[in-house]
């Protein structure tokens, strides 16, 4: 998920709440024409310009109007939980963090569009998301946009220390190693933060938990995972500067070079692909001299998608959204008309254009040819979501991930950490 959330309560209670109220059978819908619908969307990612587009599209398809309202990322799950089971207050239409997704379909929150799937995309969405919104090979929830992670380096530092683009995971470490100083991280990476350093754990084999038979496992003890977990503490050893205490952080402002020293604080990091904007020559904003705008230079940045152990392309973690109707809804044939403009061909183009990874990744070629965009759509292809437990919104909200990951890269033994945690997981990942 590309957003946090710290309402643990809130996300423990979920499933239980939505289950409760019933919310996975609605009255009949009614016709499209002329039917008014409410569409949620999270944060500003979505442009005004696709808005717009979305409004005037619904209006000559449907006669009706299209609300869209905007929730903060901070309180949208506590917000949804209350809203998506009540017929009288729910949005018809809702994007959702993607590893959010398994806890409200697990409990019936959205409407099945299995029946629209393949004209909505089908296999050509993007294969990770839709996962994460299906439920006994039924589809839920579908994928909105995408911003998967990438590697960010220093040019000039990478050259002067003789060091090439690597090839596989193992060469990449090493690298990182021998461009680390005293004042200096290789690869910059908090020790908290689980979301990049995961990466590491997929490359090996690993994951963080699996079915087992009707019941999710947390699987930090399966050897394929401890061996990522050992790989990403040695790196971190090794490589980072960062504190063991940060997560989630803005790694550009320490490949950029330092306001007050002219030199940066680390020579690669990794980031969603939007990073790049703020990574470069850093200037004076003209409109607000207080701040600062930062220009790409190729000759001192560039991009590569994280190796493989054997090489290719890493599975990294995608940051993104999934879509879905809700299913107490009155208004299903409308808000089905809002999903069919949402996965047009035009809709699809236009998030390409404004840096949204499309779902369609038909549509990828709108991002551009340039190197941000070929880094974007080669780490997402391969990309990989959280497990599509009930719980797993429980799971991240209580901060256990930060925990343990904070603890491995703190040098603590990782069998023993994994076994701990494993039992403490368990008790939230089935809801």
């Amino acid at each position: 998920m590309k957003r946090k959330f710290g309402v643990v309560a809130v996300a423990s209670a979920t499933a239980a709440a939505l289950l409760l109220a019933g919310c996975s059978s609605s009255e009949p819908a009614a016709e499209a024409g002329g039917t008014d619908i409410t569409l949620w969307l999270n944060g500003g990612d979505t442009p005004d310009a696709l808005r717009d587009y979305l409004k005037t599209e619904f209006a000559d398809a449907t006669g009706g109007t299209l609300t869209i309202e905007e929730q903060s990322w901070t309180d949208a799950l506590a917000k949804l939980t209350t809203a998506l089971p009540d017929a009288e207050n729910t949005p018809d239409v809702v994007e959702i963090g993607n590893t959010w997704s398994p806890t409200f379909t697990n409990a019936g929150a959205f409407t099945d569009l299995t029946d629209m799937y393949d004209d909505l995309g089908g296999e050509n969405l993007l294969a990770s998301f839709v996962e994460a919104g299906e439920v006994d090979g039924a589809n839920y929830a579908l994928p909105y946009y995408f911003g998967s992670r990438y590697m960010f380096y220093r040019k000039d530092m990478w050259e002067k220390a003789g060091l090439e683009v690597p090839t596989t995971l193992a060469e990449f470490n090493e690298s990182a190693a021998a461009l680390t100083t005293d004042d200096q991280s290789g690869f910059y990476i908090g020790g908290e933060d689980w979301r990049n350093g995961v990466s590491w754990i997929f490359a090996n084999g690993g994951d963080l938990a699996a079915k087992d038979g009707d019941e999710w496992k947390s699987t930090l003890s399966d050897p394929k995972t401890i061996e990522g977990l050992e790989q990403l503490q040695a790196l971190y050893e090794s490589s980072s500067k960062a504190p063991v205490t940060e997560s989630d952080s803005t790694p550009w402002v320490n490949i950029n070079d330092n306001e007050s020293t002219g030199e940066p604080e680390a020579a690669t990091i990794i980031a969603p692909g939007w990073a790049h904007w703020s990574i470069g020559d850093l200037a004076e904003d003209p409109d607000d001299p207080t701040a600062t705008v930062a220009t790409w230079n190729d000759d001192t940045f560039g991009v590569f998608t994280l190796p493989g152990v054997d090489g290719g392309v890493a599975p990294v973690f995608a940051g993104g959204s999934n879509i879905a109707i809700s299913a107490a809804s009155k208004n299903q044939d409308a808000s089905k008309e809002l999903m069919t403009i949402i996965f047009s061909p035009e809709y699809q183009q236009l998030l390409g254009e404004n840096g949204l990874g499309p779902a369609n990744l038909e549509y990828a070629s709108s991002l551009g040819d340039d190197q941000f965009a070929t880094a974007l759509t080669e780490s997402a292809e391969g990309s990989k979501l959280t497990p599509a437990a009930p719980g797993w919104a429980a799971v991240e909200g209580s901060g256990l991930l930060e925990e343990f990951f904070g603890k491995v890269n703190g040098g603590g033994d990782v069998a023993d950490l994994a076994a701990e945690y494993d039992g403490k997981i368990d008790e939230l990942i089935n809801g």
